[in-house]
């Protein structure tokens, strides 16, 4: 039994503008919600998500901006609610943790990327945008601070679009654990992996992946074979498995 089998899916709200999609089979882009409670100041941070959002559109997607509000997980944000997150000294960053507290007392919560890949897969949404993901912090040998987004990805089938880890993190560590944990990590347009701010960390020889330049289509077929792979050897199933295609 998987997660969506025992999940109350009276929990989550999709805007009309999610709904609509999902009903005419339009594509669907996750956008976390942390960024605009805990990464910017009021009112750049409200602009940013809005233009985020816009650029989206642009591409021929439908944006849809995570957060947990009124106890339940809203799948695409109004204004109003834009407003609110943006401005909120209540707000609480929520990753796997923090979910079913946040969604059991009612609270306001922006999700990180943990959280938004958790919200997405239960959302039906295969694709999340955003900037830096977490990764294994500088010491780490000693405190042990690694980012939950690294065990998210091992275990959650979601695609994750983004420009590398956090700079300030140790950068080879991450791709070592990554790699450990059997995390595909591609490079579109290059052959390094990104440092977040900058396009070239200088690694490129900690994951084999991440040697080759990859396209967009090559990274979404690289994807559904790590879902395929992932669901056959959790059902232990003897079959030959097909690369899934649309």
């Amino acid at each position: 039994m998987n997660t969506q089998d025992r999940f109350d899916p009276t929990l989550i709200d999709f805007s009309p503008e999610v709904s609509a999609a999902r009903a005419e089979g339009r594509p669907l882009v996750a956008l976390e919600s942390t960024i605009i409670s805990h990464g910017m100041p009021y009112p750049q941070n409200v602009q940013t998500a809005r233009e985020v959002e816009a650029i989206v559109r642009e591409h021929g997607a439908v944006p849809a901006t995570i957060a947990v509000l009124d106890g339940k997980i809203r799948v695409g944000l109004n204004d109003a609610q834009l407003e609110l997150l943006g401005q909120s000294p209540d707000a609480m960053k929520l990753s796997r943790r923090d979910l079913p507290f946040a969604l059991a007392t009612g609270r306001i919560g922006a999700t990180t990327v943990a959280a938004t890949m958790i919200c997405a897969r239960l959302a039906g949404i295969e694709v999340f945008v955003t900037g830096g993901i977490g990764g294994v912090h500088r010491g780490a040998e000693t405190s042990f601070d690694i980012s939950a987004d690294l065990q998210e990805l091992a275990r959650t089938p979601v695609a994750v679009v983004c420009a590398g880890a956090k700079s300030i993190l140790d950068l080879a560590l991450t791709l070592e654990y990554l790699e450990t944990h059997g995390v595909p990590v591609l490079s579109v347009g290059q052959e390094n992996f990104a440092a977040f701010y900058t396009r070239d960390s200088g690694l490129r020889r900690t994951s084999a992946s991440t040697r080759r330049r990859s396209r967009p289509g090559s990274c979404a077929r690289s994807g559904r074979w790590a879902w395929a792979a992932a669901r056959s050897s959790a059902t232990r199933c003897r079959k030959r498995t097909r690369c899934p295609r649309r």
